[in-house]
Protein backbone atom coordinates (compact mmCIF):
# COMPACT_ATOMS: atom_id res chain seq x y z
CA UNK A 1 0.00 0.00 0.00
CA UNK A 2 1.21 3.64 -0.74
CA UNK A 3 2.45 5.55 2.24
CA UNK A 4 -0.35 8.11 3.31
CA UNK A 5 1.13 11.57 3.49
CA UNK A 6 1.24 13.45 7.05
CA UNK A 7 0.15 17.06 7.20
CA UNK A 8 3.24 19.11 8.45
CA UNK A 9 2.91 22.18 10.78
CA UNK A 10 3.79 24.20 7.68
CA UNK A 11 1.06 22.39 5.66
CA UNK A 12 -1.51 23.27 8.52
CA UNK A 13 0.15 26.87 8.74
CA UNK A 14 -0.78 27.03 4.92
CA UNK A 15 -4.48 25.71 5.46
CA UNK A 16 -4.98 28.12 8.38
CA UNK A 17 -3.92 30.92 6.05
CA UNK A 18 -6.38 30.37 3.28
CA UNK A 19 -9.18 30.06 5.74
CA UNK A 20 -8.31 33.10 7.76
CA UNK A 21 -8.17 35.21 3.94
CA UNK A 22 -11.87 33.57 3.25
CA UNK A 23 -13.27 34.39 6.27
CA UNK A 24 -11.97 38.08 5.74
CA UNK A 25 -13.31 38.30 2.59
CA UNK A 26 -17.05 37.54 4.15
CA UNK A 27 -16.31 39.85 6.42
CA UNK A 28 -15.67 42.41 3.76
CA UNK A 29 -18.69 41.49 2.32
CA UNK A 30 -20.61 42.14 5.50
CA UNK A 31 -18.71 45.78 6.08
CA UNK A 32 -19.64 46.84 2.43
CA UNK A 33 -23.09 45.67 2.94
CA UNK A 34 -23.28 47.66 6.08
CA UNK A 35 -21.54 50.88 4.86
CA UNK A 36 -24.31 50.38 1.75
CA UNK A 37 -27.28 49.70 4.35
CA UNK A 38 -26.65 53.16 6.57
CA UNK A 39 -25.82 55.09 3.14
CA UNK A 40 -29.62 54.20 1.82
CA UNK A 41 -30.79 54.91 5.45
CA UNK A 42 -28.91 58.23 6.06
CA UNK A 43 -30.37 59.36 2.58
CA UNK A 44 -33.47 58.51 3.43
CA UNK A 45 -33.56 60.47 6.29
CA UNK A 46 -31.91 63.47 4.85
CA UNK A 47 -34.57 63.82 1.96
CA UNK A 48 -37.37 63.49 4.48
CA UNK A 49 -35.74 66.27 6.71
CA UNK A 50 -35.03 68.27 3.51
CA UNK A 51 -38.43 68.34 2.03
CA UNK A 52 -39.34 69.91 5.34
CA UNK A 53 -36.45 72.64 5.69
CA UNK A 54 -35.27 73.16 2.32
CA UNK A 55 -33.33 75.68 3.18
CA UNK A 56 -31.54 74.12 6.31
CA UNK A 57 -29.90 71.60 4.09
CA UNK A 58 -26.21 71.79 4.61
CA UNK A 59 -26.87 72.63 8.03
CA UNK A 60 -28.00 69.65 8.42
CA UNK A 61 -25.63 68.08 6.96
CA UNK A 62 -22.93 69.19 9.77
CA UNK A 63 -25.45 68.05 12.97
CA UNK A 64 -25.33 64.95 10.98
CA UNK A 65 -21.32 64.90 10.86
CA UNK A 66 -20.97 66.41 14.39
CA UNK A 67 -23.50 63.50 15.61
CA UNK A 68 -21.02 60.69 13.65
CA UNK A 69 -18.28 61.91 15.17
CA UNK A 70 -19.68 62.13 19.05
CA UNK A 71 -20.69 57.94 18.09
CA UNK A 72 -17.10 57.75 17.22
CA UNK A 73 -15.94 58.18 20.95
CA UNK A 74 -18.96 55.91 22.17
CA UNK A 75 -18.16 52.66 24.12
CA UNK A 76 -19.06 49.91 22.65
CA UNK A 77 -22.32 49.46 24.80
CA UNK A 78 -23.73 52.88 23.51
CA UNK A 79 -23.11 52.37 20.23
CA UNK A 80 -25.75 51.96 16.94
CA UNK A 81 -26.49 48.62 16.85
CA UNK A 82 -25.67 47.53 12.80
CA UNK A 83 -26.33 44.41 12.49
CA UNK A 84 -24.17 44.13 9.67
CA UNK A 85 -21.46 45.86 11.03
CA UNK A 86 -21.78 43.39 13.96
CA UNK A 87 -21.25 40.45 11.78
CA UNK A 88 -18.35 42.12 10.18
CA UNK A 89 -16.97 42.23 13.36
CA UNK A 90 -17.53 38.77 14.67
CA UNK A 91 -15.77 37.11 11.45
CA UNK A 92 -13.10 39.36 11.02
CA UNK A 93 -12.63 37.73 15.29
CA UNK A 94 -13.06 34.50 13.60
CA UNK A 95 -10.91 35.33 10.66
CA UNK A 96 -8.19 36.35 13.17
CA UNK A 97 -8.58 33.92 15.11
CA UNK A 98 -7.29 31.74 12.26
CA UNK A 99 -4.73 34.22 11.50
CA UNK A 100 -2.85 33.81 14.81
CA UNK A 101 -2.98 29.78 14.54
CA UNK A 102 -1.23 29.77 11.41
CA UNK A 103 1.15 32.46 12.48
CA UNK A 104 2.22 30.48 15.46
CA UNK A 105 1.79 26.90 13.80
CA UNK A 106 4.31 28.85 11.08
CA UNK A 107 6.39 29.86 14.16
CA UNK A 108 6.46 26.47 16.00
CA UNK A 109 7.37 24.80 12.73
CA UNK A 110 10.06 26.93 12.19
CA UNK A 111 11.63 26.46 15.52
CA UNK A 112 11.94 30.82 15.88
CA UNK A 113 9.55 33.80 15.47
CA UNK A 114 7.78 34.05 12.29
CA UNK A 115 9.10 36.46 10.97
CA UNK A 116 12.58 36.21 8.97
CA UNK A 117 11.47 36.44 5.73
CA UNK A 118 9.04 38.47 3.58
CA UNK A 119 6.28 35.52 3.75
CA UNK A 120 6.79 35.25 7.22
CA UNK A 121 7.01 39.16 8.01
CA UNK A 122 3.89 39.90 5.99
CA UNK A 123 1.90 36.86 7.83
CA UNK A 124 2.82 38.58 10.84
CA UNK A 125 2.53 41.90 10.05
CA UNK A 126 -1.80 41.60 8.44
CA UNK A 127 -2.00 40.21 11.68
CA UNK A 128 -1.36 42.85 13.28
CA UNK A 129 -2.78 45.45 11.65
CA UNK A 130 -6.21 42.97 12.21
CA UNK A 131 -5.35 43.02 15.75
CA UNK A 132 -4.92 46.58 16.55
CA UNK A 133 -7.99 47.61 14.68
CA UNK A 134 -10.18 45.37 16.57
CA UNK A 135 -8.24 46.78 19.76
CA UNK A 136 -9.09 50.90 18.47
CA UNK A 137 -12.78 49.15 18.64
CA UNK A 138 -12.68 48.76 22.28
CA UNK A 139 -11.82 52.49 22.44
CA UNK A 140 -13.38 54.11 19.15
CA UNK A 141 -16.28 52.75 17.20
CA UNK A 142 -14.13 52.66 14.09
CA UNK A 143 -16.10 50.24 12.09
CA UNK A 144 -16.96 52.07 8.99
CA UNK A 145 -13.25 51.31 8.25
CA UNK A 146 -13.89 47.77 8.40
CA UNK A 147 -14.37 47.32 4.98
CA UNK A 148 -10.81 49.01 4.18
CA UNK A 149 -9.17 46.93 6.70
CA UNK A 150 -10.88 43.45 5.96
CA UNK A 151 -10.13 44.21 2.05
CA UNK A 152 -6.81 45.51 2.38
CA UNK A 153 -5.50 42.27 4.72
CA UNK A 154 -7.38 39.94 2.16
CA UNK A 155 -5.13 41.68 -0.56
CA UNK A 156 -1.66 41.62 1.15
CA UNK A 157 -1.99 38.26 2.93
CA UNK A 158 -3.30 36.65 -0.88
CA UNK A 159 -0.77 38.28 -2.66
CA UNK A 160 1.55 36.82 -0.03
CA UNK A 161 0.65 33.47 0.19
CA UNK A 162 0.26 33.21 -3.55
CA UNK A 163 3.66 35.40 -4.29
CA UNK A 164 6.24 35.54 -1.13
CA UNK A 165 6.04 31.97 0.27
CA UNK A 166 8.95 29.90 1.07
CA UNK A 167 9.66 26.67 2.87
CA UNK A 168 10.98 26.52 5.83
CA UNK A 169 14.72 27.24 6.22
CA UNK A 170 17.41 27.95 9.12
CA UNK A 171 17.87 31.22 9.87
CA UNK A 172 20.93 32.96 8.13
CA UNK A 173 23.58 34.09 10.68
CA UNK A 174 23.06 37.53 11.02
CA UNK A 175 19.62 37.01 11.99
CA UNK A 176 20.37 35.08 15.12
CA UNK A 177 20.08 37.97 17.19
CA UNK A 178 17.51 38.76 20.25
CA UNK A 179 17.31 41.48 17.88
CA UNK A 180 15.59 39.95 15.07
CA UNK A 181 12.79 38.88 17.86
CA UNK A 182 12.48 43.14 19.02
CA UNK A 183 13.53 44.85 15.85
CA UNK A 184 11.36 43.01 13.26
CA UNK A 185 8.08 42.48 15.78
CA UNK A 186 8.33 46.33 16.52
CA UNK A 187 8.59 47.55 13.12
CA UNK A 188 5.72 45.08 11.65
CA UNK A 189 3.42 47.12 14.99
CA UNK A 190 4.47 50.51 13.72
CA UNK A 191 3.24 49.54 9.93
CA UNK A 192 -0.13 48.26 11.98
CA UNK A 193 -0.56 51.70 13.21
CA UNK A 194 0.48 53.87 9.86
CA UNK A 195 -2.09 51.22 8.05
CA UNK A 196 -5.04 52.43 10.11
CA UNK A 197 -3.79 56.06 9.55
CA UNK A 198 -3.43 55.41 6.10
CA UNK A 199 -6.99 54.56 5.76
CA UNK A 200 -8.28 57.51 7.58
CA UNK A 201 -6.40 60.00 5.92
CA UNK A 202 -7.29 58.34 2.69
CA UNK A 203 -11.21 58.96 4.23
CA UNK A 204 -10.04 62.31 4.84
CA UNK A 205 -9.59 63.61 1.31
CA UNK A 206 -12.28 61.96 0.11
CA UNK A 207 -14.82 63.34 3.11
CA UNK A 208 -12.67 67.37 2.56
CA UNK A 209 -13.33 67.02 -1.36
CA UNK A 210 -17.01 66.22 0.06
CA UNK A 211 -17.50 68.88 2.81
CA UNK A 212 -15.68 71.68 0.01
CA UNK A 213 -18.27 71.00 -2.48
CA UNK A 214 -21.52 70.97 -0.39
CA UNK A 215 -20.12 74.83 0.49
CA UNK A 216 -19.86 75.90 -3.12
CA UNK A 217 -23.30 74.19 -3.68
CA UNK A 218 -24.76 75.50 -0.30
CA UNK A 219 -26.81 78.34 -2.34
CA UNK A 220 -28.63 75.63 -4.66
CA UNK A 221 -30.73 72.43 -4.39
CA UNK A 222 -27.45 69.94 -5.30
CA UNK A 223 -26.29 68.53 -1.80
CA UNK A 224 -25.30 65.19 -2.94
CA UNK A 225 -22.29 64.58 -3.35
CA UNK A 226 -19.10 62.31 -3.37
CA UNK A 227 -20.28 58.77 -2.13
CA UNK A 228 -23.56 58.35 -0.27
CA UNK A 229 -21.32 56.75 2.41
CA UNK A 230 -19.62 59.50 3.43
CA UNK A 231 -22.26 61.10 5.09
CA UNK A 232 -22.00 58.39 8.32
CA UNK A 233 -18.66 59.45 8.59
CA UNK A 234 -17.34 61.88 10.79
CA UNK A 235 -16.35 64.96 9.17
CA UNK A 236 -12.95 65.42 7.66
CA UNK A 237 -11.61 67.31 11.05
CA UNK A 238 -12.15 64.33 13.23
CA UNK A 239 -11.05 61.90 10.70
CA UNK A 240 -7.55 64.10 10.43
CA UNK A 241 -7.61 63.51 14.27
CA UNK A 242 -7.66 59.94 14.35
CA UNK A 243 -5.35 59.68 11.84
CA UNK A 244 -2.36 62.07 13.98
CA UNK A 245 -3.00 59.60 16.67
CA UNK A 246 -2.29 56.59 15.58
CA UNK A 247 0.54 57.95 13.08
CA UNK A 248 2.15 59.59 16.15
CA UNK A 249 1.97 55.81 17.80
CA UNK A 250 3.32 54.69 14.79
CA UNK A 251 6.29 57.28 14.29
CA UNK A 252 7.24 56.05 17.94
CA UNK A 253 7.25 52.54 17.18
CA UNK A 254 9.57 52.96 14.04
CA UNK A 255 11.60 55.73 15.57
CA UNK A 256 12.43 52.52 17.75
CA UNK A 257 12.73 50.48 15.18
CA UNK A 258 15.50 52.84 13.76
CA UNK A 259 17.61 52.72 17.04
CA UNK A 260 17.48 48.52 17.05
CA UNK A 261 18.39 48.26 13.34
CA UNK A 262 21.25 50.38 14.04
CA UNK A 263 22.19 49.11 17.35
CA UNK A 264 21.81 44.90 15.49
CA UNK A 265 24.00 46.48 12.53
CA UNK A 266 26.86 47.35 14.84
CA UNK A 267 26.39 43.97 16.56
CA UNK A 268 26.49 42.18 13.36
CA UNK A 269 28.36 44.13 10.98
CA UNK A 270 30.47 46.37 13.08
CA UNK A 271 29.24 49.74 11.90
CA UNK A 272 25.91 51.63 13.01
CA UNK A 273 25.08 52.77 9.46
CA UNK A 274 25.94 51.64 6.31
CA UNK A 275 24.20 53.57 3.97
CA UNK A 276 22.42 50.08 2.63
CA UNK A 277 19.15 50.37 0.79
CA UNK A 278 17.14 49.15 3.45
CA UNK A 279 18.72 51.29 5.89
CA UNK A 280 18.09 54.48 3.85
CA UNK A 281 14.45 53.27 2.94
CA UNK A 282 13.92 53.64 6.82
CA UNK A 283 15.42 56.52 7.28
CA UNK A 284 13.24 58.11 4.73
CA UNK A 285 9.87 56.83 5.78
CA UNK A 286 10.86 58.20 9.67
CA UNK A 287 11.57 61.74 7.61
CA UNK A 288 8.15 61.28 5.97
CA UNK A 289 6.04 60.76 8.99
CA UNK A 290 8.24 63.42 11.00
CA UNK A 291 7.18 65.65 8.20
CA UNK A 292 3.55 64.51 8.34
CA UNK A 293 3.41 65.04 12.13
CA UNK A 294 4.90 68.63 12.12
CA UNK A 295 2.59 69.42 9.10
CA UNK A 296 -0.05 68.24 10.82
CA UNK A 297 0.87 70.63 14.00
CA UNK A 298 1.50 73.59 11.56
CA UNK A 299 -1.67 75.16 11.03
CA UNK A 300 -0.89 76.48 7.29
CA UNK A 301 -0.24 72.52 6.75
CA UNK A 302 -3.35 70.56 8.28
CA UNK A 303 -5.87 69.25 5.86
CA UNK A 304 -5.71 67.86 2.68
CA UNK A 305 -1.84 68.35 2.00
CA UNK A 306 -0.64 66.88 5.84
CA UNK A 307 -3.38 63.58 4.69
CA UNK A 308 -1.59 63.12 1.34
CA UNK A 309 2.04 63.14 3.43
CA UNK A 310 0.35 60.23 5.71
CA UNK A 311 -0.43 58.45 2.52
CA UNK A 312 2.82 58.97 0.80
CA UNK A 313 4.43 57.45 3.92
CA UNK A 314 2.69 54.43 4.30
CA UNK A 315 3.10 53.99 0.02
CA UNK A 316 7.11 54.44 0.58
CA UNK A 317 6.04 51.39 3.70
CA UNK A 318 5.16 49.18 1.34
CA UNK A 319 7.69 50.26 -1.64
CA UNK A 320 9.90 49.36 1.26
CA UNK A 321 8.49 45.95 1.57
CA UNK A 322 8.19 44.63 -1.51
CA UNK A 323 10.36 46.66 -4.11
CA UNK A 324 13.10 47.04 -1.69
CA UNK A 325 13.24 43.49 -0.55
CA UNK A 326 12.82 41.71 -4.09
CA UNK A 327 14.76 44.12 -6.46
CA UNK A 328 17.51 46.00 -4.22
CA UNK A 329 20.98 44.63 -3.49
CA UNK A 330 22.59 44.78 -0.07
CA UNK A 331 22.73 43.26 3.46
CA UNK A 332 19.25 43.55 4.00
CA UNK A 333 18.57 40.28 1.40
CA UNK A 334 16.64 38.40 3.37
CA UNK A 335 13.08 38.15 1.50
CA UNK A 336 14.14 34.56 1.65
CA UNK A 337 13.01 34.37 -2.60
CA UNK A 338 15.12 32.44 -4.74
Amino acid sequence: MPATATLTLDDVSILLVWTAIAIYALAFVAYTIDLSTRSALAVEAQDARARELVGAAVGQARAAERAAAAEVDARPVARPRFVWARIGTSLTVLGFLFHVGADVTRGIAAERVPWANMYEFALTGTMLIVLVYLLVLTRYDLRFLGAFITGLTVLLLGGTAISFYTEVVPLMDPLKSVWLVIHVFVASLGTAFFALAFALSVLQLMQSRRERKAVVDAAGTEVRTGPRFLRTLPGSDTLESLAYRFAIIGFILWTFTLIAGAIWADDAWGRFWGFDTKEVWTFVIWVLYAGYIHARATRGWRGTRSAWLSIIGFAAVMFNFTIVNMFFKGRHVYSGLS
